[in-house]
């Protein structure tokens, strides 16, 4: 449950965005961002490999995986119908306080709240459980081939950018395998995630939020 719940709020809070309007959407944001901080403080103490690690490898793939990201987007078609940009510019005053704040939101919630609760539910959680129902007890650093290409998959596709997904999720994994811990694959995430917000703001290229 500590796994899994704060993953399912959080895809549940992402499916409402779109829902209520344009400006509704960077709200429910910020209150997804909100709540997924408290799901992550809630289940610290619970989730034991849930702890930060820092290495020049988590380093090397969090940058890598954001280069693939970026640069592999024009060359394959995407899976299923873009939604309008996520830019808090054309709902507020250019460069106003209030377009800044969702846009530092966006930053700071995929930064430091996405990466704990994706990675756990993915890596800790399902791949694990793919190979094994009592899933605490396979190692973290343990390869099974099923396991890592089906969990991949699944981080793949549900993204609108599914090979580059696809390949962040096989980065991510094959980290946490190698480091036989989680910390390593959520400062990677993390390191991904802050390159891509910085990219889209200074390059105006919204489409990848």
């Amino acid at each position: 449950m500590a796994r899994v719940v704060p993953f399912l709020v959080f895809v549940l809070l992402t499916a409402c965005q779109d829902r209520f309007g344009e400006a509704s959407r960077y709200w429910i944001y910020f209150a997804k961002t909100i709540v997924g901080a408290w799901l992550v403080w809630m289940t610290w103490p619970i989730v034991k490999e849930m702890r930060w690690a820092f290495s020049w490898e988590a380093v090397v793939v969090g940058v890598a995986v954001f280069a693939i990201w970026v640069g592999l987007d024009p060359y394959y078609p995407k899976l299923g119908k873009a939604g309008a940009p996520w830019n808090p510019n054309v709902s507020f005053v250019q460069g106003s306080g209030l377009a800044w704040f969702f846009i530092l939101t966006r930053i700071i919630g995929s930064t430091l709240v996405v990466p704990p609760i994706e990675e756990v539910f993915y890596r800790s959680f399902l791949y694990r459980y793919i190979v094994k129902k009592d899933f605490q007890s396979v190692a973290l650093g343990f390869f099974h081939p099923i396991a890592f290409l089906a969990t991949s998959a699944i981080f793949g596709i549900s993204h609108y950018e599914w090979l580059a997904g696809i390949l962040c999720g096989v980065a991510y994994q094959g980290l946490v395998i190698y480091k036989k811990r989680l910390g390593d694959a959520m400062t990677a995430h993390a390191i991904t995630n802050f390159l891509l917000g910085v990219w889209v703001v200074y390059k105006g290229a919204w489409q990848f939020w």
